[in-house]
């Protein structure tokens, strides 16, 4: 990544927040980084380094802030603009791709050489594939020791650390102190808020930049909460998640804007530690907390037909997927009706060949249905047109057989029945495209021809779009 540091110092020196996520500054002197907006005493400019992300200037030996904490700076820098493997190895990397195997069976499935992997983290982050892994596990780490009361065995366990032992070597070694050291100092702090009902469970965090079009986004996911799955109200997103842990049982996550500071709470309730990770990735993807909102609405609010919705609505951002199956299955569940009929037949679909819960209870009674469960199911019975149902059979075998039909776009969109809306869309909310445009929607249709001038942000301008539409009804 080429870095602009005259321009960087200069947001160094203004404490610009905006530029939290973009860069993180490393000072010679003092052997520490920071965020461009950090409250200590502006360093020297000839005692200063600038790294792409926190595991670059970790790479290089130094130790993040106690002040500005750039570890919990929100988002990364190689989600934005930076080449489509580069974005995506993140993404995986952030769901635990790198856990259990090596760089080569990660850069096997991105469709790359590790050699070529490597060269592309070096050249845009200024760190490899394992060096941006292992920051992520420590930071999170720190998350868990400060903002909860886990075990250190459990939180070891949680970060991906074989053993306490190497647990403990690492927190010593990236952030000069031990995990105990740290829980103290978390503790010194306020903890995040919990709802009366909380009970055991584990309360997170999530920073965001600011701002967030909180209400809009709970909007458009409530207009399309799957029954049963999925529950919505104008302050919260719940749902039910199954953990990867073999045997693991169905868990709860309650997603609500906290009351004060740029970050949301994720309530998580029977969840094992192993598979907390992951899950807070998934909460951060779902709800697109690392999105630069100012940079897309500057852009956007340029344009005559966005201008006024963009500024009148800054921060919307575009939902995630939880899980791509999901969302591809709600997509053609979706075609050629609509919204609320698509999630009518959604809730037929989870209560007939879903995953029961026991003891579900306040709307929240199933798991999703994993591909194996349709590959032979008779999906037509819930009152679907046959051809959409087989649509949807042969997405499930394509998954179930492990040949990752929905990140291959081009993949997907080959299936019988999936068209270009369905790709579309898809790639919008799963494979995070902010450029994708879902072509044939009833809205987007008419501004096909107009949406040049959006690229790189057309999924956020289809985001104003169908919002605009929603509320003229």
């Amino acid at each position: 990544m080429a870095l602009d540091t005259d321009r960087m110092y200069r947001a160094m020196v203004s404490r610009d927040r905006r530029f939290e996520g973009h860069f993180v500054i490393g000072v010679r002197t003092t052997g520490i980084y920071c965020r461009p907006g950090c409250p200590a005493r502006t360093p020297r400019r000839e005692n200063v380094r600038f790294f792409p992300c926190a595991a670059a200037a970790q790479a290089a030996g130094l130790r993040p802030c106690l002040r500005c904490r750039p570890d919990a700076a929100p988002g990364t820098p190689a989600a934005l603009g930076t080449p489509a493997t580069v974005t995506r190895a993140l993404r995986l990397i952030a769901q635990g791709a790198l856990d259990d195997a090596g760089v080569d069976p990660l850069a096997e499935r991105l469709g790359v050489t590790s050699r070529h992997l490597r060269r592309l983290f070096d050249r845009h982050l200024g760190a490899s594939p394992l060096e941006v892994a292992h920051t992520q596990r420590v930071h999170f780490a720190r998350k868990l020791l400060e903002e909860t009361a886990l075990p250190m065995t459990e939180v070891a366990h949680a970060a991906g650390f074989a053993s306490v032992r190497r647990f403990n070597e690492a927190m010593r070694d990236a952030l000069d102190a031990t995990p105990t050291e740290l829980r103290t100092r978390g503790r010194a702090k306020a903890a995040p808020p919990r709802s009366r009902d909380a009970g055991d469970a584990v309360v997170l965090r999530l920073p965001y930049r600011e701002p967030l079009a909180f209400e809009e986004l709970l909007a458009f996911l409530g207009a399309r909460a799957i029954p049963g799955v999925e529950r919505v109200d104008d302050a919260t997103y719940e749902r039910v998640v199954s953990p990867g842990a073999p045997g693991g049982g169905p868990g709860t996550i309650a997603v609500r804007r906290a009351p004060a500071g740029a970050h949301l709470l994720v309530t998580i309730r029977g969840v094992g530690g192993a598979d907390l990770f992951a899950l807070v990735a998934r909460v951060r993807a779902l709800f697109d907390l690392d999105a630069d909102p100012a940079r897309i609405d500057a852009h956007l609010a340029r344009d005559r037909v966005l201008g006024a919705a963009v500024r009148a609505r800054p921060g919307l951002r575009v939902p995630g997927a939880w899980d791509p199956f999901e969302i591809a299955v709600r997509a053609i569940l979706g075609q050629q009706v609509t919204v609320r009929a698509a999630s009518t037949l959604a809730g037929r679909l989870v209560a007939r060949f879903g995953r029961p819960v026991a003891g579900g209870t306040d709307g929240l009674t199933h798991l999703f249905p994993e591909p194996g469960a349709l590959v032979d199911a008779d999906i037509a019975a819930i009152g679907l047109p046959r051809a959409r149902a087989e649509a949807i059979r042969g997405l499930a075998r394509a998954v179930a057989s492990g040949e990752g039909a929905i990140e291959d776009a081009e993949r997907f969109a080959s299936l019988t029945g999936v068209g270009a809306w369905t790709a579309g869309y898809v790639a919008m909310r799963a494979l995070r495209d902010p450029d994708a445009f879902p072509r044939g929607d009833a809205v987007l249709k008419h501004f096909e021809r107009a949406s040049d001038p959006w690229r790189p942000w057309r999924a956020y301008a289809a985001m104003h779009l169908w919002t605009m539409e929603a509320r003229r009804r």
